[in-house]
């Protein structure tokens, strides 16, 4: 199970009276702020940000949550960067701070990225692994309820606004699973649910579930998304789009690392692919396919200077033209990330038309590729 916070300007002024709340006075204010946490470098950054043109400004740009009435920002703060790393919490809090400041209201944290760090936060959390007993994994309807009762009483929240269901576990028969989510939804606990890297059977079972038994049906699923990642979330996702009116909120818009061209040369010491427990990522960037995709990346990164943005910036853009994307989220671990990757001038018809015919890869659905 998962649970993730798109903090509303309701939930926030309800909640708490904290140093984020309170950011929201005023631009000059703000600039202030930054000026006092941020080294000089990341400030000229800063000040491009504020004087950049609206119009190309993603996080100025809300979407409902699929069909929902939940809006959340085209962009959301992800922290499945930090696992691993050693980014400090004071630069977790700035990273934040700056991200909600400049429209980001969606932030999707969990207790297993940076070893639970981020367990100090009120903002919000995601119960991924709870423990190491079976009845504190899994999505059994005990896990599902004081799984999430544990996680608000640790944040100090009375409710989140998504709780997300890992279909990792397969044990726990669907019914119960739609049942146990529509109770916390019921009980307050949340107020809506989607799911995580489930299959689109497996969401179109949980939405017959609930409407079978008049219980309350997933709204979003997250998924990996990204150049080399296409065929859910622009085949099977948009048809669930229109049909149940199921969104998607997509992470990995750069690859784990891959599209930043940081692997163009070799695996470098410093970066995930060469740190312990990511062995899968360092023989993907070795493998025949993955220098195929590094061959792409270099084209990709010639482009984007022909558009005067970043890969990054491309990439993102990229991920946010595709129908029915309610969210991409973002995995920063510097404020030079996170302010980079919220600004980008690319054209959906750049994207469309340039883009695919360089991957090659673009996926068909069933009805294209019998037309």
């Amino acid at each position: 199970m998962q649970v993730s916070f798109a903090c509303t300007e309701h939930n926030l002024k309800s909640r708490s009276e904290d140093r984020l709340c309170g950011l929201r006075t005023s631009r000059i204010e703000t600039l202030r702020f930054h000026l006092r946490i941020l080294n000089t470098h990341t400030t000229h950054h800063l000040l491009r940000l504020f004087i950049c043109d609206l119009q190309t400004c993603f996080f100025f740009l809300h979407r409902n949550l699929g069909k929902s009435g939940l809006r959340v920002s085209c962009l959301g703060l992800g922290t499945w960067v930090t696992f691993g790393s050693q980014i400090s919490d004071e630069m977790a809090e700035n990273l934040m701070a700056i991200a909600y400041e400049n429209g980001v209201n969606l932030f999707d944290t969990a207790e297993v990225y940076a070893s639970g760090r981020r367990s100090s936060f009120v903002i919000t959390t995601k119960i991924y692994w709870g423990g190491q007993a079976e009845t504190e994994r899994g999505l059994s309807r005990k896990h599902i309820i004081e799984g999430l009762r544990g996680s608000l009483s640790r944040l100090q929240l009375d409710y989140v606004d998504i709780v997300f269901a890992n279909r990792n576990d397969v044990n726990s028969p669907m019914e119960e699973i739609v049942r146990a989510m529509t109770f916390v939804i019921n009980q307050g606990m949340a107020m809506y649910w989607g799911t995580s890297r489930w299959s689109a059977m497996e969401i179109m079972e949980a939405y017959s579930v609930a409407r079978q038994f008049n219980l309350i049906p997933p709204v979003c699923e997250q998924a990996e998304y990204h150049y080399f990642q296409r065929d859910k979330v622009e085949v099977q996702l948009p048809e669930l789009y229109h049909k149940i009116g199921v969104g998607a909120m997509t992470w990995s818009p750069l690859a784990c690392g891959l599209i930043t061209g940081k692997y163009s040369d070799g695996v470098p010491e410093c970066s995930r692919a060469a740190m312990k427990g990511y062995q899968w990522l360092k023989e993907r960037v070795n493998s025949e396919e993955g220098r195929r995709q590094l061959a792409k990346i270099k084209e990709l990164h010639l482009l984007a200077d022909r558009l005067g943005c970043t890969a990054a910036q491309l990439a993102i853009a990229w991920c946010l033209r595709s129908e029915g994307v309610s969210s991409v989220l973002l995995g920063v671990s510097t404020s030079d990330q996170l302010l980079e990757n919220l600004v980008s001038k690319v054209t959906d018809h750049i994207c469309k038309l340039t883009i695919d015919a360089l991957l090659g890869n673009k996926p068909h659905s069933k009805k294209e590729l019998r037309a």
